[in-house]
């Protein structure tokens, strides 16, 4: 198909690591993706990430958070906003009470945690990378302990400390938040569909967890891009996205299978597609990607819809 047919098929924000996503129809862009993007994660009393690969209960935590939330300058919000309430200091309007609220199967109540505010420093720590969280306080700490049946807490980004790089072996001078190592993940419509085809039992994409889904492009074609664009905005395509065990939970009932891994293994194994031996018994489904305009913070938008261009293709994909 020609690159004019590619357009933004939905796009995907998953607030806390390993939970419900959310879709949206537009998503500002800022240093670490996709706004609120993995800006949580809940750690154990040790401070270490807890994903759906030990706690499958993770993926039916529903995170919820208005579309402007995702979209608009903060300070730009109007005042009647239902997710805020105007504050006046100093004859200067602010809002300091947004929410982002939490449901989950058996938990009566919903929980709330301002988004903004004093909040305790913690050690948190993903994959190799440790570093200062902010602790989102007790009653945090109590629903998902309760929720989960273990002692763990919920922690956020500390903008002014953040500093977990890219592996700048694929991207050098970004930065990402608690995802497992890059801002963005990129999927089209056509690979699902590809890997539906061999399947007894259709699966949605949501098992794969992408923030961009694109459609109007052959299967697999995201793994040779380069460099595309998506309307003005420049996305280098650096890294194909090996798949851990995630993709086999059943996001709606936690439920663990053998698929899709076992269909992967047949057709989108590491010895296939290259001939790096270390990922030669991998299975990749995606492309980790970054944005170059994302450190400018200019609150550049990403709309379902908007077209996608590639500009540059690799031969054989980085793994």
């Amino acid at each position: 198909m020609e690159d004019s047919a590619m357009v933004v098929k939905s796009l995907f924000v998953y607030p806390v690591k390993s939970c419900k996503g959310i879709e949206i129809d537009a998503a500002a862009i800022c240093p670490t993706g996709f706004r609120w993007d993995r800006h949580w994660l809940v750690v154990n009393d040790r401070g270490r990430m807890l994903t759906q690969r030990v706690e499958p209960k993770l993926a039916l935590i529903q995170p919820i958070m208005p579309p402007e939330l995702f979209t608009a300058p903060l300070q730009s919000l109007p005042a009647n906003s239902s997710v805020c309430k105007q504050k006046e200091h100093k004859k200067k309007r602010t809002y300091s009470f947004f929410f982002v609220a939490f449901q989950a199967p058996g938990m009566e109540t919903t929980l709330q945690v301002p988004l903004f505010g004093s909040k305790e420093k913690v050690h948190a720590s993903v994959w190799e990378w440790s570093g200062v969280a902010l602790d989102e306080g007790t009653a945090a700490h109590k629903w998902f302990s309760a929720y989960l049946g273990r002692t763990c807490h919920l922690v956020r980004l500390d903008p002014a400390a953040m500093e977990r790089p890219t592996d700048t072996e694929y991207a050098d001078g970004y930065k990402a938040s608690f995802t497992d190592g890059f801002p963005f993940l990129v999927a089209s419509q056509a690979s699902l569909d590809a890997v539906n085809k061999r399947l007894r039992n259709q699966l949605p994409m949501n098992r794969f967890r992408p923030n961009i889904i694109v459609e109007g492009c052959e299967p697999f074609a995201e793994d040779t891009w380069r460099t595309f664009k998506i309307k003005d905005l420049t996305f280098h395509g650096v890294k194909l996205c090996s798949r851990c065990k995630i993709p086999t939970i059943n996001q709606e009932t936690t439920e663990m299978g053998a698929e899709p891994t076992l269909t992967l293994m047949e057709f989108r194994k590491g010895e296939m597609l290259c001939a790096v031996q270390s990922v030669k018994n991998k299975v990749f489904f995606g492309q980790n990607a970054v944005c170059v305009e994302s450190m400018a913070k200019k609150n550049e938008l990403v709309r379902v819809g908007d077209p996608v261009r590639v500009e540059e293709t690799l031969q054989v994909p980085s793994v």
